[in-house]
């Protein structure tokens, strides 16, 4: 279950999306859901949650068995090393529940925030990725690249448990999907491309990770805007409000039809999207972004994951209940209504590979000795 933290239209208070929001995460272990997550996003209120680690770190205080899913950290907007100890807090405070979601981002309003050079995005992605992963793993950081420098310093509180095996990246485009077969992380699929790229790309992710790291990749984990409701009527009416809502503040936060995108390096595939949207439309895109997530009756939502099951192999579903300025009752109902009618049927299906957030690291005394 993810939380987004939108504040669509401002029909409310940011601090009210914040009590409406942290209501909905403390429904998840009750009601039986495994893991919660949540975004990273500045500036706007398209979502307004700009430390993610922060916030599960307060929802590992309010939850006994939940993993805590970033989906993601956007790593070209933050210092490595600053990363790399505050996961690493998170995970001795949790007792080593966190799934570790990454990202390099897209959204011009964020980069210029922060005053990071978006077309540098990519291989400031890389290098600080690859210092961090290593950094989790030993126990300290140390890197010389291009644009991240850092000499050696022990991450304290030092990392308990290996990060391989539940660490995950979007990828929306094939470039960046390489990227993370090369890194060794799993792909976290953010629906918003047909399901037939979805699939060949990863056939490609799956064939490159395995010539590079020896061992299979690791299934993906997908998540999707849900809504359910006893009516397929009424769900599909819901959904192009609320869901094809949602897709509206994507246009508008990330600016897909503006010029700037043609120009940047590292995002010609977001610029053929922009030629798409040039073509079909706001509405045509909307309504195609829908049809993709996961909404109607309890039965129609339940054979909807397992064809997304069916099409990636993915190993977890991660569902998004509140958007776009939906009224929080509404919410409330639909994830109710999920956990209750839809979520049994779910876990009777056994997936073959779990998230693994039991895999221990090698002692790591000899490396803090020599720091």
């Amino acid at each position: 279950m993810a939380v987004v933290f939108q504040n669509t239209n401002k029909h409310l208070t940011d601090r009210q999306v914040y009590l409406n929001e942290l209501a909905l995460a403390e429904m998840a272990e009750p009601m039986g859901f495994e893991s919660i997550w949540s975004v990273e996003h500045h500036f706007t209120d398209y979502t307004m949650c700009p430390d993610v680690v922060q916030f599960l770190s307060y929802m590992a205080g309010r939850s006994k068995t939940l993993r805590l899913g970033s989906m993601v950290v956007v790593l070209p907007w933050h210092d490595p090393m600053r990363v790399a100890e505050e996961v690493s807090m998170l995970d001795n405070l949790s007792g080593g529940r966190m799934i570790l979601g990454l990202g390099r981002g897209a959204g011009k309003v964020e980069f210029d925030g922060f005053r990071v050079d978006m077309g540098e995005s990519r291989e400031r992605f890389v290098e600080y990725g690859e210092a961090l992963l290593q950094g989790l793993e030993r126990g300290y950081m140390e890197y010389d690249g291009k644009f991240y420098q850092q000499p050696r310093a022990g991450i304290r509180p030092a990392p308990f448990k290996s990060f391989r095996g539940r660490t995950y990246a979007a990828a929306v485009s094939p470039e960046s999907a390489r990227i993370m077969a090369k890194l060794g992380v799993g792909l976290l699929i953010i629906p918003q491309k047909p399901w037939r790229e979805v699939e060949k790309e990863l056939t490609e992710y799956n064939k490159l990770f395995l010539e590079i790291n020896g061992v299979p990749a690791p299934k993906p984990i997908s998540a999707g805007w849900t809504f359910v409701d006893a009516s397929a009527e009424r769900a599909r009416e819901m959904a192009l409000q609320y869901i094809g809502g949602y897709y509206r503040t994507v246009l508008d936060h990330y600016q897909f039809a503006g010029e700037h995108i043609k120009n940047t390096k590292g995002y010609e595939y977001y610029a053929k999207m922009n030629d798409k949207l040039a073509v079909y439309g706001d509405q045509k895109a909307i309504e195609f972004f829908a049809d993709l997530q996961v909404y109607g009756t309890p039965e129609q939502v339940y054979d909807k994951i397992m064809k997304i099951h069916d099409q990636t192999a993915n190993k977890a579903y991660v569902g998004v209940f509140g958007y776009a300025g939906m009224p929080h009752e509404e919410a409330v109902r639909n994830v109710t209504m999920f956990a209750r009618e839809v979520m049994p049927q779910l876990k009777k299906f056994k997936v073959v590979e779990d998230v693994d957030c039991s895999a221990a690291l090698p002692d790591l005394r000899f490396a803090q000795a020599a720091e």
